[in-house]
């Protein structure tokens, strides 16, 4: 039985994004269900059907269902182990498990003021003192995991791992908020920039033409 992963809007959803780069880059197969956000009750009911969570993304394998972008990865990762979504090396997959969930509990302020909206113009705009510690901290990490892994490939960790799928949207953020990285941050931007997944994506997510005004950040 094929795999289902429910997403939202590919123009907004940087949580969608995430396991859908992830499933993709790995060849795992999936049928995908887009529920379009914040479009009233009916789309609603929709996601309520999948998961009484209430949010994408989703996936369903059968009878389980995972309703979080990281546990979506988490789980494909022991359900396709020949992916190799983690790092083959203990301290390695710990490091890649760490900056993961770094990226799925911290940020706030990045993301609150540089929502991912692939449509957007490139340009730079004011942030606050938090937003630009967030993206001193984001350039230091993956600053780190190239100096340490460079050598075994061009993503975080060599290879295209979970923690690639994890930072995928903020890749889309520093570019269109033209955003001023290190050498080493911008060669790692240009390699996921062009990984065939996040191509599709980002394809995908221009030719949508809905527009969610709340995601409108200026």
């Amino acid at each position: 039985m094929a795999l289902t992963l429910v997403i939202g809007n590919k123009n907004y959803s940087s949580w969608s994004m995430r396991p859908w780069v992830a499933l993709k880059a790995c060849n795992i197969a999936f049928e995908e269900v887009a529920i379009p956000l914040y479009t009233g009750d009916a789309d609603k009911q929709r996601i309520l059907k999948f998961t009484q969570s209430g949010k994408v993304p989703v996936l369903v394998d059968g009878d389980v269902t995972i309703w979080d972008s990281l546990a979506i990865i988490e789980y494909a990762a022991e359900r396709f182990s020949e992916a190799r979504l983690w790092p083959e090396d203990r301290a390695s997959r710990a490091h890649a498990r760490s900056v993961s969930a770094e990226m799925h509990s911290g940020f706030a302020a990045l993301r609150e003021e540089c929502g991912m909206n692939l449509h957007r113009p490139v340009g730079a705009k004011a942030l606050s003192a938090e937003a630009r510690a967030d993206i001193s901290r984001i350039q230091q990490s993956w600053s780190e995991c190239r100096e340490r892994y460079g050598k075994l490939g061009p993503y975080l960790f060599g290879a295209f791992s979970g923690a690639d799928a994890m930072y995928a949207p903020v890749v889309h953020r520093f570019r269109t908020y033209a955003v001023d990285v290190t050498s080493d941050v911008r060669d790692y931007m240009d390699a996921m920039m062009a990984l065939p997944a996040f191509q599709e994506w980002t394809r995908a997510g221009l030719a949508e033409t809905r527009v969610i005004e709340k995601f409108e950040v200026a």
